[in-house]
């Protein structure tokens, strides 16, 4: 696909199970390879940035069977056990395989050289660069971007570091490096982000987890390969939380949605927006917390979305505007200027597109408020970000006439069945070559 249009319909109706955690599908594939044993995985994201990820681990001479149908299996070849590539790993779209790899390939006897499509390159890498460095790798950036050029045999040191903003994917990337460093590496937040890397880490390390205070590591922590399985993708999900909030007399049920609490954000934003999700099934799978939701049509109202809940719900911010477009009165959302530095910059991109179909939305150098109003017919370009194209895809289910978004083909980076999963339960969407 090229483009998307979304036409008004019906109630969404149905049981579905949304796409597999991409954060989730990532971290599986980057421990299992350096644990020593095998791994297998069930329900893997098989979307363009996860494959890249396979893609990049099989240079480094790890041998994976899949993904068939979800399933894979990675022949770990333990800490020290990667080899150099022969090759740059082209990574595609994927900024968390950028930022995990330059962590992890930091501490390597071998060099690397990490690259990625136009819209990779120009996404900031100083933040993980610079902390990396501190800790005695050598990495050389293109004005802060990508490509990357790993020099290998650095002699890393553990060292102690409080993120200046919260950031998952630099503490993550910092976590790995402190596999390979002399001493404890210990990374303190701002803010808790999401807790992946760590919940994971201590599952290949056989220890406990426990989500208290700043994380630490050291270089003795031996990694054994796992069985594990990857709960559905609350991103993902959020989409038809929206939809089926905004379409009158709807009713969806999503199974096995991950409600990681350092995640799940946007589930308490829709909650003070007046939604009705009700959880159910509550269980913990592969060290994760994994439950049902279930959502039906509600009247929404504008807030003030609490900012204590910004970095937890990052991802979601596009479609919570899209929520916010479609609620009566106003929707003031704050301290989200990490959107500007995503695939897109969002809080331009979602502000332009809502004017353009005629909401009311005033953008602010770290955050937008959203007049509730009602969608008119239109065309709005994605910029070529997944994120933007699927939340202006559910704006068109209730719009007074189609919506028509560009760019559209990086849907596939996290949400490879969205047109069919979605017209599943009752949107209508159609692909436009």
């Amino acid at each position: 696909m090229s483009g998307i249009v979304s036409t008004p319909g019906g109630a969404l109706l149905g049981v579905v199970r949304v796409p597999p955690d991409k954060s989730i599908s990532h971290r599986s594939i980057i421990f299992g390879a350096i644990a020593d044993g095998v791994t297998k995985v069930s329900n893997l994201l098989e979307g363009e940035d996860v494959l890249a990820t396979v893609a990049a681990f099989r240079n480094l001479g790890v041998a994976i069977d899949g993904p068939e149908a979800g399933n894979m299996t990675i022949s770990g070849v333990g800490k020290n056990g990667l080899e150099a590539a022969g090759c740059e790993l082209d990574l595609g779209n994927s900024g968390t395989s950028m930022r995990l790899l330059s962590g992890l390939l930091a501490g390597q006897r071998f060099g690397s050289r990490l690259t990625g499509d136009a819209s990779l390159k120009r996404r900031p890498m100083t933040r993980v660069v610079e902390p990396l460095t501190k800790m005695g790798a050598r990495i050389v950036a293109t004005d802060g971007h990508p490509p990357l050029d790993i020099q290998g045999a650095a002699r890393l040191h553990g060292i102690e570091y409080r993120l200046p903003m919260a950031s998952a994917q630099v503490k993550s990337a910092l976590l790995l490096a402190g596999l390979y460093a002399s001493g404890r590496t210990i990374v303190d937040e701002p803010t808790q982000t999401r807790d992946h890397t760590e919940r994971m880490l201590a599952g290949f390390a056989g220890a406990t987890w426990n989500p208290t205070g700043p994380v630490s590591i050291n270089s003795q922590i031996e990694l054994t390969g796992q069985t594990l399985a990857v709960p559905g993708d609350i991103s993902s999900g959020a989409f038809l939380l929206v939809a089926a909030t905004l379409r009158q007399g709807s009713d969806v049920l999503l199974s096995g949605v991950g409600v990681n609490p350092t995640r799940s954000a946007v589930l308490e934003i829709l909650r003070l927006m007046g939604a009705d999700i009700e959880r159910s099934r509550e269980r913990i799978e592969s060290n994760e917390p994994v439950c049902d939701l279930r959502v039906r049509s509600a009247e929404l109202k504008g807030i003030d979305v609490p900012p204590e809940f910004a970095a937890n719900a990052i991802d979601e911010f596009p479609v919570i505007a899209v929520a916010a477009a479609g609620a009566s009165g106003i929707t003031r959302i704050r301290r989200v200027s990490e959107l500007r530095v995503k695939e897109s910059d969002r809080i331009a991109a979602m502000v332009q597109g809502l004017t353009q179909l005629g909401i009311d939305a005033v953008e602010y150098p770290d955050g937008m408020d959203v007049l509730g109003g009602q969608f008119t017919s239109g065309s709005v370009d994605s910029f070529g970000d997944h994120r933007i194209a699927m939340a202006f895809a559910v704006a068109g289910c209730f719009a007074d006439g189609p919506v028509e978004v560009s760019e559209a083909d990086n849907i596939r980076t996290s949400f490879p069945n969205f047109v069919s999963l979605m017209n599943s339960v009752g949107l209508n969407i159609k692909e436009c070559p």
